[in-house]
């Protein structure tokens, strides 16, 4: 039977009282955004495998066209890169400023190696003739091009806590919280959409 800090010895109490609560990461409007964003994605989603039941050989064959080893590459790049942010919540917890902001940068980098591939297979896509004239790549474009605008937004909400750990009278984990959340989010829907367009069949 559990007993309240009243009832415990002094040494006891004590200890409890110093134990660490537990709390949410971040802020709630950062969560409230994210959340928000995912239910927008989820409508797309939605919309995406309902056409994709209706037109099933459409779509399969199209989708043949697609490089499966660009997409492996961007996911693990940007699972990389959340890897990286979550370890810099780690460094800040720990008050170890200098290094939560290396790791953020390699963060950013991975996010912004993610785009030079995309922006590469878009590009390769084009010349190939897949344009949104085909129903599945009007898909494709969509999915890809929102969520490559969440990978920009996510590279300045990164810079946004890189300059929060510049300043000494700024430093907060709270923010870099944040960040990783929403970078964290950026991650998943990549995931998602990596299995939709290119995995299942």
């Amino acid at each position: 039977m559990t007993q309240s800090n009243s009832l415990l010895p002094p040494a006891a109490a004590s200890a409890a009282d110093r134990r660490p609560l537990a709390h949410l990461p971040g802020d709630i409007h950062m969560w409230v955004m994210v959340l928000g964003d995912l239910i927008i994605f989820a409508g797309y989603f939605a919309i995406f495998m309902v056409y994709r039941a209706m037109y099933p050989a459409e779509f399969l064959r199209a989708q043949q066209h697609l490089d499966i080893n660009i997409g492996v590459l961007n996911t693990v790049i940007l699972l990389t890169s959340s890897w990286f942010v979550a370890r810099s919540v780690l460094a800040a917890r720990a008050g170890q400023h200098d290094r939560a902001i290396r790791l953020i940068y390699a963060g950013g980098f991975g996010g912004v190696l993610f785009i030079v591939f995309k922006c590469y297979e878009w590009a390769s896509k084009i010349l190939a003739g897949h344009t949104n004239s085909e129903m599945f790549y009007s898909f494709y474009y969509v999915l890809t091009g929102v969520h490559l605008v969440h990978v920009l937004i996510g590279l300045i909400v990164l810079g946004a806590v890189v300059r929060e750990l510049r300043n000494p009278g700024r430093r907060r984990a709270s923010m870099v919280e944040q960040g990783a959340i929403y970078w964290h989010m950026v991650d998943l829907l990549w995931v998602i959409i990596f299995g939709l367009l290119y995995v299942m069949r």
